[in-house]
């Protein structure tokens, strides 16, 4: 079906038509993850980051392409999972900026907005990998290019864009050899191949449809639902079930939670600027937990006020006030300690509502008096480590692990809640930092943040250790940063699958070991798979094992583990604590 230009209406399509296509094929995705652990998670994560994007899009399209590629790009950035949703965001972020400016795209504007993403998506990863998901989007960028010199087809170039892509996918096990060792193709690169594959089956029929992996591939499974996770089956309570007991209703000083939109447009006495800094600041006089989020046409609010009418009076001043949520957080207080409960979150009343207008959450800050020097963030997966975390003076903790990345929007909403002049961030996972990174730069003049690159829960409880709350900033960066240098990190698991690494063969339901990300020991007994990790990861001089045992572990085979370590090495202190975290048995942590 020959197109010369595509405008909003055809881009939204075919966002929708890839993002479907992905989420057919997610867990084709997770199964190409290098590591044949239980939750590898790159469809997952790009899969619902692609919905929160595409979300956003079918409740804010239009005529104007560059409206539309505006309205998937904040989608995608506050929906981003794991690295591979953020380079995925990162990617239309880039095409979005291009695109801006436009109301169609013929063929080579539309190869220069490809090319834009990938320039802004190369820019945001620190440390550029090729074979991944960044080297099929350069290759068929770069082809877009060349051939939209010869065509003024839209479809005809993508056709072309899509068979680059598989190309380039093809080739990544030559430009990674681990993914040649273990006989698959990159998996953020097939999963940007399935979205290419949504945009190129629109153009060509206006619908989607099943589709082979790359030759070679396993075929991928029947089509999967996107997972939901709500904010709050995401952040954990920093504080027990009983804490509403402690709380006297009167200590509610800013007793009404206020939700609302102002629309800009509407209104008798509309003021023609917005300035959001000296509205957030007159909102602060008599309230605090204070968002707000603007563009031309529309402000987001939240706040927790003492005068409600002086907050409404002040929000017409700006235009015409919709979606009005107001709560008494004392009343329900008190009906909630009367009948034995905790305080129940408040309703989300912004949770079907478009969010295209909001740019980026501006976390309220309170008086500088009243800032607590430092706040602190850490993903956690299991309860048991959340505990350590809190014992260690963490305000938030978010839960996470492989299979259930906190997003940006996560981090920004929790840095949000913290009242700290400034917050350090514990990603705990390699697959998070991306993200926690993310959160900082859409935050920089607003909020102090520094985010330590933990890359696992040991480096991360490492790290809490080390801090020094009589310390400046630069110190207990540098302090942090030095803690988790010297810790090694263990884990395991079982392997879901056959497969061969480094000439260690590993059958799948197999226990596996993995030290600092290499997998080195598998074996048909959870004990003696730990004993081997261990015994790889001690060196002369350590003196501190840590073990984190998980929610399937059983009892007698860490005793069993433990008897062992004080048999073999006498002089290493060993401490074993209930980590709950769920798939992996054991997490190991070694310190000199």
């Amino acid at each position: 079906m020959s197109k010369r230009s595509i405008n909003g209406t055809d881009f939204t399509a075919m966002v929708l038509a890839g993002a479907e296509k992905l989420q057919q094929h997610a867990e084709h995705v997770n199964s190409l993850n290098v590591f044949p652990v239980p939750d590898g998670d790159t469809g997952t994560n790009m899969n619902l980051t692609m919905t929160a994007g595409a979300n956003e899009l079918k409740k804010n399209n239009t005529a104007s392409v560059g409206q539309c590629a505006g309205v998937l790009s904040k989608g995608l950035l506050m929906g981003a999972r794991g690295n591979s949703g953020v380079i995925l965001s990162q990617l239309f972020r880039g095409l979005g900026r291009y695109a801006a400016q436009y109301e169609e795209l013929n063929t080579q504007q539309f190869a220069a907005a490809l090319q834009t993403g990938v320039d802004t998506a190369y820019k945001a990863v620190v440390k550029p990998v090729e074979g991944t998901i960044l080297t099929v989007a350069k290759e068929a960028a770069r082809h877009a290019v060349y051939y939209a010199r010869r065509t003024t087809d839209i479809t005809e170039l993508m056709t072309e864009v899509l068979a680059k892509a598989k190309e380039a996918l093809a080739n990544t096990p030559e430009l990674l050899p681990v993914l040649k060792q273990v006989g698959v193709v990159d998996s953020g690169g097939q999963g940007l191949v399935y979205i290419y594959e949504g945009f190129h089956q629109h153009l060509t029929s206006g619908s989607t449809a099943a589709s082979a992996p790359v030759q070679g591939q396993a075929s991928a499974p029947a089509p999967v639902k996107a997972a939901v996770l709500t904010k709050h089956e995401n952040v954990l309570s920093s504080v027990q079930s009983s804490a509403q007991s402690q709380l006297s209703t009167e200590d509610i000083e800013f007793l009404y939670d206020m939700e609302f939109f102002i629309n800009r447009q509407l209104g008798s006495s509309v003021k023609s600027d917005f300035d959001e800094e000296v509205f957030r600041k007159a909102l602060s006089v008599n309230g605090d937990s204070i968002i707000v989020i603007s563009d031309d046409e529309t402000i987001k609010v939240h706040v927790h006020s003492k005068t409600p009418g002086e907050v409404l009076n002040l929000a017409l001043l700006h235009g015409e006030i919709t979606q009005i949520h107001i709560l008494n957080m004392r009343e329900q207080h008190r009906d909630l300690l009367s009948a034995g409960m905790d305080i129940a979150p408040m309703p989300d009343v912004f949770a079907d509502i478009p969010e295209e207008k909001a740019s980026v959450q501006s976390p309220a800050v309170p008086p500088a008096d009243d800032l607590a020097p430092y706040g602190f963030i850490a993903v956690s997966s299991g309860e048991g480590i959340s505990d350590i975390f809190r014992s260690l003076g963490v305000d938030a903790i978010l839960a996470g692990g492989q299979t259930m990345n906190p997003s940006t929007e996560d981090f920004v909403n929790a840095i949000s809640s913290i009242s700290a002049k400034h917050v350090y961030i514990l990603p705990n996972n390699s697959n998070i930092v991306l993200a926690a990174q993310q959160a900082k730069e859409l935050l920089e003049g607003e909020r102090d943040i520094t985010v330590i690159p933990s890359k696992s829960i040991p480096q991360g409880i490492s790290a809490a250790f080390a801090f020094q709350e009589e310390e400046a900033v630069d110190a207990n960066t540098s302090n942090m940063l030095e803690a988790i240098a010297q810790v090694k990190s263990g884990q395991v698991t079982n392997a879901v699958r056959d497969t061969v690494i480094e000439e260690l063969e590993i059958k799948s339901g197999q226990y596996i070991g993995i030290s600092n990300s290499k997998i080195v020991a598998a074996a048909d007994e959870l004990l003696n798979v730990s004993k081997q990790l261990l015994t790889s990861m001690l060196e002369n001089g350590d003196e501190i094992v840590t073990v984190l045992t998980g929610a399937e572990t059983e009892a007698d085979v860490t005793e069993s583990l433990g008897s062992w370590l004080e048999e073999t090495y006498p002089q290493v202190e060993v401490e074993v604590h209930e980590g709950g975290q769920p798939l992996y048995y054991y997490l190991f942590s070694v310190e000199p």
